[in-house]
C-alpha cells in the first residue's frame, strides 16, 4: 500500500503539471506543455512500480513459504 506522503507527493505532481499545461497553453510554451505531460505520468508511474514490487514481493513470499512447508514435510 501507498504510504501517505507517496500519495501527497503524487497529488502535488497532478496539480503542479496541470498548472504547467496551463501556462503552457496560455503562453505557447510547448516545452512547459511537455514538462507537465511527465510530471502528470509520474504519479501513476509510481503507482504501477508500487503494484509490481508489492506483488513481487507476494510471490517471492508464496514461493519462500511451499519450500519451508516442503522441508517440514519431509
Amino acid at each position: 500500500m501507498i504510504d501517505s506522503k507517496d500519495k501527497i507527493d503524487n497529488a502535488k505532481d497532478k496539480i503542479t503539471g496541470e498548472l504547467k499545461e496551463k501556462v503552457g497553453r496560455a503562453t505557447g510554451d510547448e516545452e512547459l506543455e511537455l514538462k507537465r505531460k511527465i510530471q502528470s505520468a509520474k504519479p501513476d508511474l509510481k503507482d504501477k512500480v508500487h503494484e509490481i514490487k508489492e506483488g513481487a514481493a507476494g510471490k517471492t513470499n508464496d514461493i519462500i513459504d511451499k519450500k519451508k512447508a516442503n522441508k517440514e514435510d519431509k
